[in-house]
């Protein structure tokens, strides 16, 4: 059951009727949501739809057609008409909200195409901005609707209209763009260190509750920054949608008085939904900042730990992959390579620098293919490579080693109108090793290879040079290859 929640997608590229049909009741059960929770007979206390189809149709970027967006404004007319005797009213206040689901929608939909190479999926002060904008133009519109079925004039309605969209907007937006199905979300393991935020953002909502004052509504923004530091980016923005939404709800229905005995009215109202969209913001851009900086952490480790040349290990990244083999609780035997390219320095002095760079590149290439998934392939600098592996015996890493050295001198390297020819020399050290102490053993081994390098240059390179039981064994060119 997991796996085939996991897997459902309700929109697909190729799928128009599924699509259209996925907007048509996405529109209406979330219209019903919002209308249900209508103070009056035109405004809502809390209107989801806006800020949840701008989402889709900023994350679905296939959606964003003006088909699909009319399929979106044809439902909530369906249902006005069924539920309501707007009449030609419901044409301009549904429209008012079409305004702000396609204002925000294009909006982030340009900044995907404008910032692409972003480690995170938002940008949280940009998207503030954007519901700021689609909330004001919406108002408008809105407020302009409503007149004749309100007894409110159009500053007032106005003011609701924008505080209203606003806030949800604040806070829907970034859950829609962020949020994961239940198997891929980070959430926190069972122990209670790791719910220890989560704890604190209940206890400050009930602290918000017993204290109260326009003050109160601030009380959560620590404990939401905390989370936003602790956990995921998608986490948060649902966390933070969760204690606004509860806000609003507690504030309109006077649970959180922020006013000393005087009843709610709409200018307060107006207030509150401001200054919970301005904090609800904040552990958003924290969240935002996290995964960027956590993003770049990884790419500066990546970088320290391969080779930017070749792509295969560098030094120090081969140390840390052996590190993490030692956590295994078993022994293997092991086999140690050094290979080293004949003559490079010839290359570089010949054809150039660049052409070395591509000789190397392309050798590094070639032995990552031979040795596959068996073994670790690492660039020690300049010319010079190591290839560790977990063999049976000495004489299946020899018999690997010979492999590389024969398909290596067999290897046409390409530079421009040019083909070169390469050789390899390599020596081999092998042995039993115990995880815990298989980079002690690692480093003994690299200087057997050494040794046995050095013989295979001194024997005519393009050899491959190991102590095999009994004897020390020196593989050379057939003749005439």
């Amino acid at each position: 059951m997991p796996s085939a929640l996991t897997s459902f997608k309700l929109f697909l590229p190729d799928n128009p009727l599924r699509n259209a049909a996925g907007i048509f009741v996405l529109t209406t059960l979330f219209y019903f949501v919002g209308a249900e929770l209508r103070l009056v007979e035109a405004l809502s206390l809390f209107w989801p739809l806006n800020g949840v189809m701008a989402g889709v149709f900023a994350r679905y970027a296939y959606l964003n057609r003006l088909h699909y967006y009319a399929v979106s404004y044809v439902a909530m007319l369906v249902y006005d008409a069924v539920t309501t005797s707007w009449g030609v009213a419901s044409l301009i206040i549904n429209l008012s909200n079409m305004v702000f689901i396609v204002t925000v929608a294009l909006l982030v939909i340009r900044d995907k195409q404008l910032m692409k190479g972003r480690p995170d999926p938002i940008n949280a002060l940009r998207l503030f901005n954007y519901c700021l904008v689609a909330a004001l133009l919406c108002a408008l519109l809105g407020a302009f609707g409503s007149v004749g079925i309100d007894s409110n004039t159009f500053w007032p309605l106005f003011a609701d209209w924008f505080s209203e969209q606003f806030s949800t907007g604040v806070l829907i937006v970034p859950c829609m763009l962020t949020v994961k199905m239940p198997g891929a979300w980070s959430l926190p393991k069972p122990h209670l260190e790791k719910w220890l935020p989560v704890l604190a953002l209940i206890v400050s909502v009930v602290a918000s509750v017993v204290i109260g004052g326009a003050g109160s509504l601030a009380f959560p923004l620590p404990a939401l920054i905390w989370c936003a530091v602790r956990y995921s980016l998608p986490a948060t923005c649902l966390l933070t949608f969760m204690t606004g939404a509860v806000e609003v709800i507690l504030v309109a229905n006077s649970i959180i008085n922020i006013a000393v005995a005087a009843p709610l009215s709409t200018p307060m109202m107006f207030s509150a939904r401001l200054g919970i969209a301005t904090m609800a913001i904040c552990p958003v851009m924290v969240s935002v900042s996290v995964a960027a900086i956590n993003a770049l952490i990884k790419q500066v480790s990546l970088r320290a730990d391969y080779d930017f040349l070749t792509h295969v290990y560098s030094r120090s990244g081969l140390y840390e992959a052996l590190k993490q083999e030692e956590s295994h609780p078993h022994s293997r035997f092991l086999t140690v390579m050094l290979l080293d390219i004949d003559y490079f320095k010839s290359i570089n002095d010949s054809y150039g620098h660049e052409c070395g760079d591509s000789v190397l590149a392309t050798f590094a290439r070639q032995v990552q293919k031979v040795v596959g998934e068996d073994g670790l392939v690492a660039r020690m600098g300049g010319e010079e490579f190591a290839v560790v592996i977990g063999s049976a015996d000495s004489r299946q890493g020899f018999d690997l080693a010979e492999r590389i050295r024969v398909s290596v001198a067999n290897h046409p390297f390409v530079w421009r109108d040019r083909t070169l020819f390469l050789t390899v020399s390599i020596g081999l050290g092998s042995g039993n090793a115990e995880s815990r102490r298989l980079t002690e053993v690692f480093n003994k081994l690299m200087a057997e290879a050494d040794d046995y390098l050095y013989r295979s240059k001194k024997a005519g390179r393009n050899r491959t040079s190991a102590r095999l039981p009994d004897e020390i064994m020196v593989a050379e060119p057939e003749r005439g290859a």
